[in-house]
């Protein structure tokens, strides 16, 4: 498998931009980010300040659920998970969502012995190879700095949808994340695509300069394409699996 991105013709329209803004949309947009607001500010009545936490990996759900936390001052931290292999223009949101809030992001790093041997073992881009070999890449990458960001905590935020893909449907809003033995909150579950677009366009949120090149989602560079018409917005994601195999190990139900 190469790590090349396939030549596939892209979408039609600029997710970025294609949302029209009428008074409908605004209106349910507004009433979604109250529903949001008071799950966020109850859960941190039930856990205390600072015993939640959000991990940010940059996407445009998570920049909406940034920028509700910012505005707002929700006493829950946000931390992200730099795997190293993530593509430039991850970095540059990092940059500019620090300055853009005004705050510094909480950041989690793989760690270097384990990167070390991994590669040394299976060579630098293994996870081309097999589901195993690529999910001990994300493991190690990604699983292994998510424990260690939610050691000590009490509850954690994550920005999935429910329609995103495959692995994704009936997704609650709020569950016992028997993984990490703490619980979880999907505050946008229900929110559609077009409904996060709205919402960064209203509010003028950052976002990742790849959204522009038609990458719904965004991971780690060497696992992530363009997507064509007529795919989900989760094909981009390690594109030579099989839908059903598409997580990293973040969000695996146990």
């Amino acid at each position: 498998m190469s790590g090349e991105v396939s030549m596939l013709r892209p979408a039609t329209q600029n997710p970025a931009t294609s949302p029209e803004l009428t008074d409908t949309l605004q209106a349910a947009v507004k009433q979604k980010r109250q529903s949001v607001l008071k799950l966020l500010a109850d859960a941190v009545k039930e856990f205390g300040d600072q015993q939640l936490t959000f991990a940010n990996s940059f996407g445009a759900e998570d920049m909406v659920l940034t920028d509700i936390i910012m505005r707002e001052r929700l006493p829950i931290e946000i931390f992200s998970l730099d795997t190293g292999r993530l593509p430039a223009e991850t970095y540059d949101l990092m940059a500019h969502t620090e300055k853009t809030y005004q705050t510094r992001l909480k950041v989690f790093f793989p760690r270097l012995e384990t990167v070390e041997n991994y590669v040394q073992t299976h060579g630098i881009n293994a996870f081309y190879e097999s589901v195993e070999l690529r999910k001990a890449c994300c493991h190690m990458r990604k699983v292994e700095p998510l424990q260690r960001a939610l050691k000590g905590k009490k509850a954690w935020v994550t920005g999935m949808r429910a329609e995103q893909s495959a692995t994704r449907i009936d997704l609650p809003l709020r569950q016992f994340d028997a993984g990490n033995g703490l619980e979880k909150f999907n505050p946008l579950s229900d929110w559609s695509e077009q409904e996060v677009w709205a919402y960064i366009r209203m509010h003028d949120v950052p976002y990742n300069k790849l959204h522009d090149q038609f990458y719904p989602s965004i991971g780690c560079a060497p696992c992530t394409r363009a997507v064509a018409v007529g795919e989900d917005t989760r094909a981009g994601r390690w594109w030579w699996e099989d839908p059903e195999s598409k997580e990293c190990g973040l969000h695996v139900k146990k």
